[in-house]
């Protein structure tokens, strides 16, 4: 190797541990802000039931700040991920707050969404802003933008390892931008970091499971693992469907107000209709974290995963603001309490398998999710993650939560590597 190789070395060395740092910074000290305004309110609407009446007139809210000055940022995650693949534009700093402010609106006022979107789109956004410090090179602008994916994901569910690789695994089935793998590394530790020293300050903190005790891999438990995988991956696949389905339906509604209005007065409905025949409504709002809790602990009824994936798709599709990340936890988490017993195997254990093989098949982030797995739960349980995610992975086909993933090298024989620039949702369509 010449010298001049190891002079771009040190280079990139030199400017890429600052910038990534700044970027954790920024994106750590987001999802803290974030977090923190996340449990006020969670706590407020369920101190104040009578909040979900406010739902339909917060979706037209929501849906006309984006619709005046937020139509060139609505796009979100996938907004991102374009612009990693093919930049053009810095992204408007405006992302951050027009989500937060529609995130929270959809927690406060009982919509079922979760959280990871926005942490993303905040740090994302934010870390674009520093592009002109790498001389607005597309190669760099690239970098900051991983990075800040990790940041945010690092930041919100305290998984930097997770975080990391996500940033550089979730842009394309089976390519993988290793070149930026240690600043997602350095933005994603430095998030994390932040998050605990301001949210030992707020009173947030991450939420900790527990699998109990792992038992040893044997032949009979790794079948077992790959029939649930193949149940959790058709579950991701039937929320990522079913999502864009939806999203298309409500479309039809020229007036996107109109269609959070519509959407959020049926929401209310719905919920009251629960509450009239003995369901509690308040299990399927926002994040859900109190059933993902009881996943871990107790037995739970077959319709939880149902319900949270159909209450979380409409959602969704009829525009309100937030994640899939952590409802598809619930539905991960609420499905393998539920497969357990019938596959002879303990139900904590599967219901952790569950909580991250379900986001693999959604999100077609395999490696992600098994280190998400060991960071939750502990080294013991990899090789069973590994298992279940990398079979959800396979079976969730070629679908995603994000319509801006590109197919990559694809899944399985079928689709060669001239598909890498393509989208998931242009190449399905």
């Amino acid at each position: 190797m010449n010298k001049s190789y190891y002079r771009q070395i040190a280079h990139d060395i030199a400017l890429w541990l600052p910038l990534a740092s700044i970027v954790g910074v920024l994106g750590g000290g987001a999802a803290a802000i974030f977090l923190w305004s996340l449990q006020w309110v969670t706590e407020t609407r369920v101190a104040h039931p009578q909040l979900i009446w406010g739902l339909p007139i917060a979706g037209f809210v929501v849906a006309w700040l984006y619709l005046k000055f937020g139509k060139d940022v609505e796009a979100g995650n996938n907004l991102l991920i374009d612009e990693i693949h093919d930049p053009k534009a810095i992204i408007p700093l405006r992302m951050a707050p027009l989500v937060l402010f529609g995130t929270l609106a959809s927690h406060l006022f009982g919509a079922s969404v979760g959280r990871e979107g926005t942490a993303v789109q905040m740090s994302g956004a934010l870390a674009d802003q520093l592009t002109r410090l790498t001389r607005r090179q597309a190669d760099g602008r690239r970098v900051l933008l991983m990075a800040g994916i990790s940041a945010g994901f690092a930041g919100v569910f305290g998984t930097p390892l997770a975080g990391a690789v996500f940033g550089v695994e979730v842009l394309a089935l089976g390519l993988m931008r290793n070149n930026a793998l240690l600043p997602c590394l350095i933005a994603a530790f430095v998030a994390d970091a932040i998050v605990n020293v301001i949210g030992h300050y707020l009173g947030i903190h991450h939420t900790h499971y527990s699998v109990g005790a792992v038992p040893q891999m044997s032949l009979y438990l790794g079948a077992m693992v790959l029939i649930a995988g193949a149940i959790f991956g058709g579950a991701g696949k039937l929320f990522a469907d079913g999502a864009h389905y939806l999203g298309n339906c409500f479309k039809r509604i020229a007036y996107a107000p109109y269609r959070s209005l519509l959407g959020g007065g049926i929401l209310v409905l719905v919920w009251l209709g629960f509450d009239a025949v003995g369901l509690d409504s308040t299990r399927y709002m926002g994040l859900g974290i109190p059933v993902i809790e009881q996943a871990f602990a107790q037995p739970l009824s077959w319709f939880e995963a149902p319900i949270k994936l159909a209450a979380t798709i409409f959602s969704l599709g009829a525009g309100f603001k937030g994640g899939e990340v952590t409802p598809l936890f619930y539905i991960g988490a609420t499905l393998g309490n539920v497969l357990a017993p019938l596959l002879n195997m303990p139900f904590p254990l599967l219901a952790g398998l569950g909580f991250v093989a379900v986001f693999a098949g959604a999100t077609n982030t395999p490696l992600a999710c098994t280190l998400m797995a060991i960071e939750l739960f502990g080294a013991p349980i990899a090789p069973f993650a590994l298992l279940a995610c990398a079979m959800a992975h396979l079976c969730s086909g070629h679908s995603s939560i994000y319509k801006a993933q590109r197919m990559g090298s694809g899944k399985g024989r079928g689709v060669e590597t001239l598909h890498a620039k393509i989208r998931i949702g242009d190449w399905k369509n």
